[in-house]
């Protein structure tokens, strides 16, 4: 749905993307994760064609964001960390606006006000103007006007600020719904908690490079490939990891003499029955978990990686010289 390759992009004096090149997959929710200054907002202002890069190429659905601009809008919502919304206008009008903005027919309109406001809960809102709305209100209207004429692809730079617990889970299941009706979501947001709850894919950047760009694995169930588990002894045993060399099933990846982390190939009955050999072999079983690696987990294990070859690299350099 979305294809970047080599993307460069400079500000006077500082160089914000660097080479970025990533396909996303349509029907993806894409959590978007770094830290401030890494790319995020560029990245996404370049793919919605509202910046224009060094070098690189952008294809959205097939068109050159370059050189169809227009006609990539038509097909993409897109909301700003930082929007705006006209004071004196009413919800509804502002809805009405955007939509007629984006090129809905006219007799499609008034339609698409009532579905998007039910779906942000802004049905009793809309004949209020937007300087009477709380900030979380607000947002949620912006949100409307990304989405008011069902694009294809949306585009999100923070859209949970300023929203209450309440408002962020009715958001979640929004965009889970979005997605299951074949909507692409590309999200950026500091909250990764929340992001850990609907996204499917995550694309790490630092400095303005990519880290790393993967699906993400929410499925511990029998039906999994492969189980992240945890073994824990209720008293240390130096046998833990003997015990579990002879299991031919799994893979140990982390190990000390009161738990072992690993990962297991197999159903529940051979899950089972991994079980009953490590009880019937003496050691002091307290403990069998899975263990899903989270957003958070996910994004700093690419950070330490990244670093670690930097460190690395500059090592040899300096070895070298």
């Amino acid at each position: 749905m979305i294809k970047i390759s080599g993307l460069t992009f400079d500000y006077p004096g500082h160089r914000a993307l660097h080479q970025v090149s990533l396909e996303v997959a349509a029907g993806s929710v894409t959590a978007l994760v770094g830290s401030n200054g890494a790319g995020k907002t560029t990245l996404m202002r370049c793919i919605a064609g509202l910046e224009t890069p060094l070098a690189g190429s952008i294809n959205v659905a097939g068109m050159d964001v370059l050189e169809q601009p227009r006609e990539v809008h038509r097909i993409m919502g897109y909301l700003s960390d930082f929007y705006g919304l006209y004071q004196a206008l009413t919800v509804a009008q502002c809805f009405e606006y955007a939509a007629a903005a984006q090129g809905l027919p006219a007799p499609a309109i008034p339609q698409a006000i009532q579905t998007t406001a039910q779906q942000l809960g802004l049905t009793d809102r809309l004949q209020q103007t937007c300087d009477k709305l709380s900030r979380g209100l607000r947002q949620r209207v912006a949100i409307g006007q990304a989405i008011i004429h069902a694009p294809k692809i949306l585009l999100l730079d923070e859209p949970a600020s300023g929203l209450d617990p309440e408002a962020r889970a009715s958001l979640a299941g929004l965009f889970r719904q979005l997605q299951a009706n074949g909507m692409t979501l590309l999200v950026s947001s500091h909250i990764l908690a929340e992001l850990d709850e609907y996204s499917t894919h995550m694309l790490a950047l630092r400095e303005g490079r990519v880290l790393e760009y993967r699906a993400l694995i929410h499925d511990n169930s029998q039906h999994a490939p492969q189980k992240s588990l945890r073994v824990t002894l209720a008293q240390a045993d130096a046998r833990l990891s003997a015990q579990l060399a002879t299991e031919p099933a799994l893979q140990v990846t982390a190990s000390n003499e009161h738990s072992a982390d690993f990962n297991f190939s197999g159903d529940e009955h051979a899950l089972a029955a991994l079980l009953a050999r490590l009880i019937a072999s003496g050691l002091p079983v307290c403990g069998f978990s899975d263990q899903k690696e989270n957003l958070q987990q996910s994004y700093l294990r690419s950070v330490a990686t990244y670093e670690n070859g930097q460190t690395n690299h500059l090592s040899k350099t300096g070895s070298a010289s």
